[in-house]
């Protein structure tokens, strides 16, 4: 069946609230599966600076904007009246869901992959919902314990297996995209996702990084700040390590700290690209030379 744009929005408001009434955060996506919402904050000057996640309090930072309020709901699909489709937003309560992504395109048989992990790994995939993709490729539905980060991966399982996990959204069923509709197969839309199988829990999260060794730093100061970058939970981790780095700045010990601060970034996960570039914008906020 053909749908005008303006039907395709309804429809995908009404789904989105659907699943919101089940508890899952959603946000409005385009005919592109990409989020409907550009950031506001594509024309900041300066990019490499500590990202956004909706602290500022406006629509269009992608899976931070996810909600299960049908009222923010609606307001975000009145902010994005083009949108055609809504993503659900992975790792979040009460389902922390984890998305296995069976795809088609690889040339590879993704279905066959996971049977013989699930035979190597002596693991059952559980009954959960499953939505199938315009492709072809199938999503299937698992939830995590809510100690536990899945990240988002492409292949790493096996090739063809795509992860989504913290950060990551799935295509709901009933959007529209520029390839056709996703749609829940039948006798699986009534099921609660199911909980993830250990054995499959261990290959999705990666072994813990080795612990780095605190390097030395100038004074107490030095220290206090590089134990505040250290200390910083998921999602914190680029704005402390800003914060951090323009104190120290400031206070005339920055090219000192500044390989202290990126080796302790690295263990809160950040690449030492990603370190490196805050540090530098906090060495030219504060009028330094990086």
């Amino acid at each position: 069946m053909a749908y005008t744009d303006r039907q395709a929005t309804t429809l995908a408001l009404a789904h989105a609230l659907s699943a919101a009434e089940r508890g899952l955060a959603v946000i409005p996506l385009s005919r592109t599966k990409l989020p409907a919402l550009r950031s506001p904050h594509r024309d900041d000057p300066d990019p490499a600076g500590p990202r956004c996640h909706g602290q500022c309090g406006r629509f269009g930072h992608g899976v931070y904007d996810a909600s299960a309020d049908p009222v923010r709901i609606r307001e975000l699909f009145a902010a994005a009246p083009w949108a055609t489709g809504y993503g659900i937003a992975c790792g979040l309560a009460p389902y922390h869901l984890i998305g296995v992504d069976l795809d088609t395109k690889s040339g590879t048989n993704s279905s066959t992959a996971l049977r013989e992990l699930a035979l190597r790994h002596l693991f059952t995939i559980p009954e959960t919902v499953v939505v199938r993709t315009p492709s072809g490729g199938r999503h299937l539905w698992l939830t995590g314990p809510p100690d536990v980060v899945v990240p988002n991966s492409a292949g790493r399982l096996a090739p063809g297996i795509d992860i989504r996990g913290a950060g990551g959204y799935l295509v709901g069923p009933g959007s529209l995209t520029d390839h056709g509709v996703y749609t829940t197969t039948p006798g699986t839309a009534h099921l609660t996702p199911a909980p993830c199988p250990p054995s499959l829990l261990r290959l999705l999260v990666p072994p813990p990084r080795p612990p780095h060794p605190n390097p030395p730093v100038p004074g107490d100061h030095g220290r206090g700040l590089v134990q505040f970058v250290l200390s910083a939970h998921e999602g914190q981790r680029n704005t402390r390590l800003f914060w951090a780095a323009c104190r120290a700045y400031e206070n005339g010990i920055g090219p000192a700290l500044a390989d202290p601060l990126t080796e302790v970034a690295l263990g809160t996960g950040l690449s030492e690209r990603e370190a490196r570039a805050t540090i530098a914008s906090a060495a030219r906020m504060t009028g330094h030379r990086p």
